[in-house]
């Protein structure tokens, strides 16, 4: 059984994870021994990647915290990432550009992101549980599709953090490079300022023009020149040992 956090400190936190982990027992139960969960960020936006990220939680070890990660904040899903680096989690983390968006359509691109990250895991599950109601399309695992899986299953809701965290910084760096555009801020969704960025600048190399109005400036050739870009600037620190872009 996996280790339960120490109650009295947050019951609403605490009857939360166990809802988490006994959602993913039921599959160990079914002697499903090493089971990874899958999830996403980035399908909405306008800019950037589309990141998956598939996270093994081995018996015995415990994040406390692990949550849905839309209902953390941005600092405590910070700590989280860090704390299961720390503890050496099987982490797997794939990227899929703006440009292979555009030719796949975003759907293709977030199953390839996520068979990927799947692929990058150190070990070998042999369940994937996947966030959405679609299972992961020509993957040699079984995999089950859990609609709202990031406020059911605590590897699935491992996933989350760490799919968000990681795409977060990576817009923080696009920010550094196209600062005009505010990707610091919105991550590239579709805010107020970020369509009046667009309508001033017109779209930069990691918009996606395949989307709503980016497309009608990409037939108009608006915007600066459009070329593939690779995530080139990150460190050793920045990601796990096990994670490929």
């Amino acid at each position: 059984m996996v280790k339960r956090p120490v109650s009295g400190k947050n019951d609403k936190k605490s009857a939360l994870f166990l809802r988490l982990v006994e959602f993913d027992e039921t599959f160990r139960r079914k002697g499903y021994g090493c089971i990874a969960g899958v999830d996403e960020a980035g399908r909405g936006p306008l800019a950037g990647p589309v990141v998956a990220a598939a996270v093994v939680m081995p018996e015995g070890i415990v994040v406390e915290g692990i949550a849905d990660s839309k209902s953390l904040p941005a600092g405590d899903r910070e700590l989280i990432f860090s704390e299961m680096m720390r503890k050496r989690l099987p982490v797997g983390i794939a990227c899929i550009p703006p440009h292979v968006i555009d030719r796949l359509n975003i759907l293709r691109a977030t199953h390839l992101a996520m068979a990927r990250a799947v692929l990058n895991l150190p070990v070998k599950p042999n369940l994937i549980l996947v966030d959405g109601p679609h299972p992961i399309p020509d993957l040699p695992i079984p995999s089950r599709a859990v609609v709202k899986g990031d406020s059911k299953s605590l590897a699935i809701a491992a996933a989350s953090i760490v799919a968000k965290v990681f795409r977060d910084r990576i817009m923080k760096r696009y920010d550094a490079l196209y600062p005009e555009y505010g990707f610091g801020r919105h991550k590239g969704y579709p805010t107020r300022e970020h369509l009046a960025a667009i309508e001033r600048f017109g779209p930069c190399p990691i918009h996606r023009l395949s989307f709503g109005g980016l497309r009608r400036c990409n037939e108009e050739g608006r915007g600066r020149r459009r070329k593939p870009l690779q995530l080139t600037f990150f460190g050793n620190r920045d990601v796990p040992s096990s994670s490929v872009m």
